[in-house]
């Protein structure tokens, strides 16, 4: 199967026979599994004893063999097998005198390259790119453009050329984003950075879900550490907080009052939730959908909520006046004269901290952060998540959970836990309030783009250190480890850091220098709620999806979802054409 290669173990021992086990690389602290037994040597036959397993390939692997009497370890192998690959183990004794044991391990079949396909999708797309930058330079020389002119509508044709560098004004728009649009005071103009990086983000959001290739690195992580799949979210979170800066103090501008806004808000965060609920609980052709096993948490949900505490925050502190703060150090403008925003925030995660290294949880140690299983030894099994689990557990009952978390597959856990619980979105608050932050220096350093770019880069240096801190630069044995299940301090950081060099850089290329439109990832960027709902609705329906010839290629499984996944860049491009943008 996908990322399995087929090991044959060949035992040329006497009785009593073997045991093989394995353990992969990616597991912390993991208990050893049994694969399988291995008979010994057949004397009266003089055949080796055998026996063959499949051997997972996505990540080293350690494999254990001891005799299954006594059990004396005999050898222990690291080896990283490659997918397809046919493999076998030989022991056998080097001498009969002292018993020395050898294994040898031998490829019979190489293994394939099951990341050609990437490549292969890499060359495809930057092909496409290149046929349409020089379209574009095309398009600028005077001939080539007056034969387009003659062939084509010609005021069809100018504005198929020029309005990719527009943006239609707030008069056009039927609602599109959890969070108000954002334009400036003066000329209304839209900054494409913010739509590019929440395009950008939801483009990658879109593939992961879709399946990402099958590839491991395209799924979340187990438990602590990073994959691209766990970068998306937070920095959809992120700009949003961006926008909620931005979009409030405008439209207090214009005069509407707190508690409109404020009414507003609300509406639209219990219509993210439903929606978020609706979403992740699909029943389409399984008759009435159980109230005993609807999922509560969610990633709309999460966003509902945030949104609401963090634009109620800003509500509550935001400044109508735009003008220059007259502090003691007008340096930090954008931080001082909403040092309360900054106590609550303080507050909320020290509430974090407490609850997560101070909150009893029974038959687990006090500040557990493991993902239970077979990891730390198989010694708490029933402990994934520790507090954030516990409390999951308590308030929402293991029924109204993520049923199948991603620590199941390496760790083998088997209780609940969901990522989007109810503890980790005190730190998505703390995410989205550091994009507010991002959004703030935007505002108050408007016309001053050396002034935003630099602390945009103090910023992210700022995060990066705490984040080297809290982590001790490692995976495994930090105080704070990175992980994006429990949505840990440091993992907030480390992707605020990742968040504000990544903007800096969107930001330059696209409002400073001009020298990127934005497009493709402007388009769902300007649709983001329509296009995330749309490839959760619409993701098992054709042409999203459709039956493979080989379920176990990669390049099948790649090549429909980024088929899948430019669709609805297509199809928010269309909607961007039509100028139709649905927010909430």
């Amino acid at each position: 199967r996908m990322d399995q290669a087929l090991l044959l173990v060949r035992n040329e021992l006497p009785a009593p026979g073997l045991n093989l086990a394995a353990r992969s690389g990616s597991c912390h602290q993991c208990l050893y599994q049994f694969l399988a037994f291995v008979p010994p040597r057949n004397e009266s036959l003089r055949k080796p004893g055998t026996a063959s397993v499949m051997v997972d390939t996505q990540h080293p692997l350690t494999l254990l063999l001891n005799s299954s009497v006594g059990d004396r370890d005999l050898c222990k192998i690291q080896y990283h097998f490659g997918e397809f690959g046919n493999y076998s183990l030989v022991v056998k004794t080097l001498s009969t005198s002292n018993q020395t044991v050898s294994c040898d391990l031998i490829i019979n079949e190489g293994p394939i390259n099951s990341y050609l396909p990437i490549l292969f999708a890499f060359l495809v797309y930057m092909g496409i790119l290149a046929l349409l930058i020089a379209g574009r330079l095309l398009m600028k020389i005077d001939p080539v453009r007056n034969w387009v002119y003659k062939k084509l509508n010609p005021r069809a044709t100018d504005r198929m050329i020029n309005s990719e560098l527009g943006s239609p004004n707030t008069t056009d728009s039927i609602n599109c984003d959890p969070a108000p649009q954002s334009w400036s005071s003066g000329s209304r103009q839209r900054l494409r950075s913010l739509d590019t990086f929440r395009g950008l983000s939801l483009v990658i959001m879109v593939f992961v879900n879709y399946g990402g290739g099958k590839y491991w690195f395209f799924k979340h992580e187990s438990w602590n550490g990073l994959t691209v799949a766990d970068l998306v979210f937070p920095w959809f979170v992120f700009i949003m907080g961006t926008s909620i800066a931005l979009a409030l103090g405008s439209i207090l501008r214009w005069g509407s009052s707190k508690w409109k806004v404020l009414r507003k808000i609300i509406w639209r965060s219990f219509v993210l939730i439903l929606l978020g609920i609706v979403v992740v609980n699909p029943n389409y052709c399984l008759g009435p959908l159980s109230w005993d096993n609807l999922r509560i948490p969610g990633v709309l949900q999460r966003l509902g909520f945030t949104y609401l505490v963090v634009a109620a925050l800003e509500l509550l502190f935001t400044r109508v006046d735009s003008g220059t703060w007259e502090g003691r150090f007008p340096a930090l403008q954008d931080i001082l004269p909403y040092w309360p925003q900054w106590i609550f925030i303080l507050v909320l995660e020290t509430i974090w901290l407490c609850l997560t290294f101070l909150l009893p949880v029974p038959d687990c140690p006090r500040g557990y952060l493991g993902p239970g299983g077979i990891g730390d030894f198989g010694k708490y099994p029933n402990c994934t998540g520790g507090a954030a689990g516990y409390i999951d557990r308590l308030l929402l009952g293991e029924k109204h959970m993520y049923q199948h978390p991603s620590s199941g597959v390496i760790y083998q856990s088997t209780m609940p836990y969901d990522p989007e619980g109810i503890l980790g979105t005190i730190n998505s608050i703390v995410m989205a309030f550091l994009g507010l932050q991002a959004g703030k220096i935007t505002l108050f350093y408007k016309d001053q783009p050396k002034q935003i770019m630099s602390r945009f880069i103090i910023w992210g240096i700022l995060m990066g250190v705490i984040s080297a801190i809290l982590t001790k630069c490692s995976k495994e044995e930090g105080f704070i480890p990175i992980n994006k299940n429990l949505w840990s301090i440091s993992y907030v950081t480390t992707m605020s850091c990742f968040a504000f060099i990544l903007l800096l850089l969107i930001y330059y290329l696209v409002d400073v220098k001009k020298w990127w439109s934005g497009a493709p990832f402007l388009y769902p960027g300007m649709n983001s709620i329509l296009v995330y709902i749309g490839h959760q609705v619409f993701a098992n329906y054709f042409p999203f999806k459709w039956k493979m010839q080989d379920s176990q290629s990669h390049a099948e499984h790649l090549t429909q979802n980024l088929t899948a996944t430019t669709l609805w860049v297509i199809i928010s491009y269309i909607l961007y054409r039509k100028r139709i943008f649905w927010k909430i």
